[in-house]
């Protein structure tokens, strides 16, 4: 990996651009134009309906089940595990979309060793503990404050994905982990006008420190992930993707079961639906609901990585943020003031550094 101040090359390249003369806005923006005709182009149409899909489904599942995992504790859900264990309940779906995958594509399943199982063992274990992490956070912070707040997951992922997978810093995405950190602050600054009633200072605080280290093990996650795609399986082809899902999303199933049983949870169901707002149906809609929108966004999002790149899914996880916030607000009456409208800006601006970064990394062969 190169250094951060590799200044020799760039100063280089500085030089060749000022000696180049300047183009116009509008002739960068007709090359654009003509990029994205040629990029259209050279792809079927089918290729692009099911990105068109997929990243619905990522803009609309994610925050539905985000909104719903509120709506489970606001009306009367108390339990961290069970809305934990919903979120994994769904991963039958990936082996659906699997199976078939190996009669379209004539291809085989990848031969599973000991490593690769550990791997999944060990990703499976820190899904579910993430999950668990983000249910105490929606337990005490507004829809919209833990939506804005698990956006640091960004952050986490680019310092992760540096020191695990020695992916690229450039100077556009270390300004975007430093904006992000500006705008958890924020945040943390506005606690008094974001508190629930109900909720008190120290279950705030402890949402709001549970929903960071929840960002933080995302974040290694996604490391954790990557490199298992780079040093154990060595390609990325749409059935291996699948593959890895299944796998950490069934030991993910079968470690929050645990703490199901563990908890006692199973059987306090019946008695939590009794008095949940709204009464047994709805309790178990939210459940039910919550399950699906989980799966389809995760299966969104896979799609979205291989059909397009981790740039789109940068912009669409931006796009989420604001949505979730406005959805939690009309939706759920959560508060907004002054200070998280400025975070969610901040935030904005964040992502959009981020995704430049990463494209002008996807640029240099370097």
């Amino acid at each position: 990996m190169q250094p951060l101040l590799d200044s020799g090359g760039r100063m280089e390249e500085g030089r060749v651009e000022e000696d180049s003369p300047p183009v116009s806005l509008c002739a960068r923006i007709s090359a654009l134009k003509t990029m994205a005709w040629e990029e259209y182009k050279s792809k079927p149409i089918s290729h692009w309906i099911l990105l068109l899909l997929s990243s619905a489904a990522m803009l609309v599942a994610f925050p539905a089940s985000s909104l719903l995992s509120r709506i489970y504790f606001a009306n009367g859900g108390t339990s961290k595990w069970i809305i934990s264990w919903a979120a994994v309940a769904g991963w039958p779906l990936t082996a659906l979309i699997l199976l078939p995958t190996y009669f379209i594509r004539k291809t085989t399943p990848t031969p599973l060793n000991l490593t690769l199982i550990l791997s999944y063992v060990v990703l499976g274990f820190l899904s579910a503990a993430d999950n668990l992490m983000y249910a105490y956070a929606y337990a005490y912070l507004p829809a919209s404050t833990a939506s804005l707040l698990a956006s640091s997951s960004l952050v986490f992922s680019a310092l992760f994905g540096y020191l695990l997978v020695k992916n690229k810093l450039n100077a556009s995405i270390v300004n975007a982990i430093v904006i992000i950190t500006a705008a958890m602050t924020i945040i943390a600054l506005d606690s008094d006008s974001d508190r629930y009633g109900n909720v008190t200072e120290k279950q705030y605080i402890l949402g709001f420190v549970w929903d960071i280290l929840g960002s933080a093990l995302h974040g290694l996650i996604f490391a954790l992930s990557e490199l298992v795609f780079v040093k154990l399986l060595g390609r990325t082809s749409f059935h291996v993707v699948l593959e890895q899902q299944l796998g950490v999303s069934l030991f993910a199933f079968m470690f929050t079961t645990i703490g199901m049983i563990w908890n006692k949870d199973f059987q306090g169901m019946a008695s939590e639906a009794r008095t949940f707002e709204g009464g047994k149906s709805s309790y178990y809609q939210v459940l039910i609901w919550s399950t699906i929108t989980f799966q389809l966004g995760v299966q969104g999002a896979t799609a979205v990585l291989f059909l397009s790149s981790t740039v789109l899914a940068g912009v669409l996880n931006a796009v989420r943020v604001p949505i979730t916030s406005i959805a939690a607000v009309i939706l759920l009456s959560d508060p907004m003031s002054g200070l998280k409208i400025l975070s969610l800006i901040v935030t904005f601006w964040g992502f959009g550094c981020y995704i430049y970064g990463s494209s002008s990394g996807n640029r240099d062969p370097s």
